[in-house]
């Protein structure tokens, strides 16, 4: 007689435990995919608000009142999750001696630098409305550290002005002799995502050139041309619209720029985010 078939032990419950060589690839692969989504969300933005007319290639009166009071707010979250916060903090970090930084806006860098390594830091734009935003930020961070920390409010300068046209000099340095109406230069120039918003990009870095003294650093970060022909495409495509609602043309050639700026030598270039995040280091 045939045997009675014997119960079947209960199939095993499945691991929630994935082996540490797997996970690592699995959590870079969602890093990317999480990235490329929030990328893919922002360009689709910018898509649908592409206007029928063309934009000129100076996008500079975007920066009013409205675009200077909203501008923050607009950016924290994106530039947060996209890690350009951490790079803002990391490139205000490098600078040292003088400071310059153009093109500043609202002073988004601005509670990053170390200012025990700053002898002075001077920020200049061209937009009055964002340079008060900038001053607002300055006020209220200095009032939120500690008494015994807190920074003059004269460590920081405000220049409302038109870079392309003028630079002031840096401040001058108590004990350092120099020829009579040679200006004062600074140790080091910072821009932050300046270069997409003039129309000449080139003669931007080479006034920044003249102000830097000689050796003296450039620090660049910008967005521009990705790494890819298909991200390049899309850049293309919602560039208008982008630079019509933001002020910055986001698809220019950042490494064909700063080549050709005349006097500046290129010291390193490191991109992030497919190509599209450029971080440049300059020296005069």
């Amino acid at each position: 007689p045939l045997q009675p078939e014997a119960p079947r032990a209960a199939p095993p419950k499945p691991s929630r435990w994935v082996p540490r060589g797997r996970m690592i690839p699995l959590l870079g692969a969602g890093s990317v995919v999480f990235a490329l989504g929030v990328y893919c969300a922002w360009s689709y933005n910018s898509l649908r608000s592409v206007p029928a007319e063309t934009v000129p290639q100076d996008v500079t009166d975007r920066y009013n009142p409205t675009m200077a009071r909203n501008f923050d707010s607009d950016n924290e979250r994106t530039e947060y999750w996209q890690g350009i916060l951490k790079l803002r903090k990391r490139l205000a970090q490098e600078a040292s001696g003088h400071v310059l930084e153009v093109s500043a806006g609202t002073g988004r860098n601005t509670e990053f630098y170390d200012l025990k390594k700053c002898r002075s830091l001077t920020l200049v734009d061209q937009s009055a409305s964002m340079l008060e935003e900038a001053r607002k930020k300055w006020q209220e961070w200095r009032e939120s550290r500690p008494p015994f920390n807190r920074p003059r409010e004269e460590a920081m300068r405000l220049v409302n002005a038109d870079a392309l046209k003028e630079i002031p000099p840096a401040p001058p340095s108590a004990g350092v002799k120099k020829e009579e109406g040679e200006p004062d230069y600074y140790d080091t120039v910072v821009q932050t995502m300046g270069l997409c918003s003039t129309p000449e990009p080139e003669k931007l870095l080479e006034k920044m050139g003249d102000a830097v003294k000689d050796d003296g650093r450039i620090l660049l970060l910008e967005h521009g041309k990705a790494k890819y022909n298909w991200l390049n495409s899309l850049l293309d495509k919602t560039a208008a619209g982008h630079a019509d609602r933001y002020g910055c043309w986001w698809n220019k050639d950042i490494d064909g720029i700063v080549r050709r700026a005349k006097g500046l030598e290129v010291v390193e270039i490191k991109r992030k985010h497919f190509g599209t995040t450029w971080w440049v280091e300059l020296r005069k």
